[in-house]
């Protein structure tokens, strides 16, 4: 069990002990106040819901939901100083129910000496488990404890229901380039470390820090500060533009090969294709690749989508998609991310149809509502003397034999026939398609019953 405060406000008791070396910037700098944090007005405006509930004294347990830098740790502190209580921070990595057994002793305690709330910070409450969090239940709605959970995941899909229940969900939103600017320039304005390294800092830097920091004001800070040590040893006393473009290009993209924003991702390219924009569908597809999903992730969701979004409006897409994997296989990246690409533009090219996975569904309606009647005795194999005489295989016409190479024989069961589940449009190929169906259909009208 760990504190996360270590000043003598009351809200701010019991920051374990700084690891040896110097604090980060961002952790110097950070938000004291609900007035001081930038960029999320919707959760700390005067009117905001939260800042009412804190003057009620009423904060309940809450998910702070958002992307890495967005200030959910910021937020849960400010909170936590306004609503007057102790702040205990335990980190789903390292901590156990145990733990959360320490905690709970700690605001019985609390409760008991009249002092104020304890507030239970967990940090990646994503990564406890369904004991862990369950563990949680009893203590936030006899409201012993106020949980403040933090997740860059989907609550929804994370947080098992009964606890999320019980708190209310604060969506943090990726922080806009202006907040970016805003914090940088207040870390500038505030930080005696910055101030003592004597470099001054163009305000076309600020914004391209602010541009290229994808909402997360940690990584901002974190590279403001790198690139300030860096001029600092190199003697230069400004900061430059291109002094922090190296910074910028070694950056990594975020990404979670196993959460939320792969799936997200994965959609975004999917939907780019079936609405033919192949920029977006290359720009979704070249992000995931950089960001270190596996290509044949990228690969298969590209057949799928040649199969289910063009189908047989464009007979090659299947083939084509396929041979990209094989490609992207057989040469690695970065090489065959290149055979992706050109299967994602010419996917998005292609004439779209959703014709076979409609068909799909109308089968699948049918055999769930029971209608899966037996093969017809005409369609059935009669390899012994035994089946011949039960009929199998009667009435059965070989195709080839027949004038038009169609019989007039029924191939549904009973229980479905006459029904039609093949319905193709007039996209690309499948005009044709159709009517070549269409044809075979009046030929086996034709054919007389033998």
């Amino acid at each position: 069990m760990t504190d996360l405060f270590g000043r003598p406000d009351p809200a701010d008791q019991g920051r374990p002990p700084e690891a040896p070396g110097r604090r980060p910037l961002a952790d110097r700098v950070r938000p004291r106040t609900l007035d001081e944090v930038f960029g999320q007005q919707h959760l700390t405006g005067p009117e905001s819901l939260l800042r009412k509930m804190i003057a009620a004294g009423s904060v309940p347990s809450l998910i702070l939901c958002g992307p890495p830098g967005s200030g959910k740790t910021t937020l849960a502190q400010a909170i936590a100083r306004e609503a007057g209580g102790q702040l205990v921070a335990h980190s789903a990595v390292l901590s156990g129910v145990k733990e959360i057994r320490g905690v709970v002793d700690l605001a019985r305690r609390r409760q008991a000496d009249g002092q104020g709330p304890t507030l239970l910070f967990v940090d990646e409450i994503h990564r406890f488990n369904r004991t862990q969090q369950d563990a949680f239940l009893p203590h936030v709605e006899a409201g012993t404890v106020t949980l403040l959970g933090a997740t860059t995941e989907n609550p929804s899909f994370e947080v098992n229901a009964a606890l999320l229940s019980r708190c209310r969900v604060v969506v943090l939103e990726p922080l806009a380039p202006g907040a970016i600017r805003a914090i940088l320039q207040r870390a500038l304005d505030r930080d005696a470390e910055l101030a003592a390294a004597g470099v001054q800092v163009q305000p076309a830097v600020l914004a391209r820090l602010a541009a290229a920091s994808r909402g997360d004001a940690r990584q901002a800070l974190g590279a403001l500060e790198a690139a300030v040590a860096a001029a600092v040893q190199d003697g230069r006393g400004s900061l430059r533009e291109e002094d922090v473009e190296e910074l910028l290009a070694s950056a990594p993209l975020q990404y979670d090969r196993a959460g939320e924003e792969h799936y997200n991702l994965l959609s975004a390219l999917h939907k780019s294709l079936r609405n033919s924009d192949a920029d977006a569908a290359v720009y979704w597809l070249v992000r995931m690749l950089r960001s270190g999903e596996d290509p044949q992730v990228v690969a298969r969701r590209l057949v799928r989508f040649a199969s289910e979004d063009v189908g047989l409006a464009d007979p090659q897409a299947l083939p084509l998609a396929v041979a990209a994997r094989e490609a992207a296989h057989f040469l690695g990246l970065p090489e065959g991310g290149l055979a992706l690409v050109e299967a994602a533009v010419y996917l998005a090219a292609a004439p779209k149809s959703n014709a076979l996975d409609r068909t799909w569904a109308r089968v699948v309606e049918d055999l769930d509502a029971g209608r899966a009647g037996p093969v017809p005795l005409n369609l059935r194999n009669a390899p012994t003397r035994l089946m011949r005489e039960l009929g199998y295989g009667r009435g059965y016409h070989y195709a080839h034999d027949e004038p038009e190479q169609t019989a007039a024989m029924e191939c549904l069961p009973e229980s479905v026939r006459g029904r039609r589940y093949v319905d193709l449009g007039e996209a690309g190929r499948e005009k044709e398609i159709a009517a070549a169906l269409a044809a075979w259909a009046r030929s086996r009208r034709r054919a007389r019953p033998r």
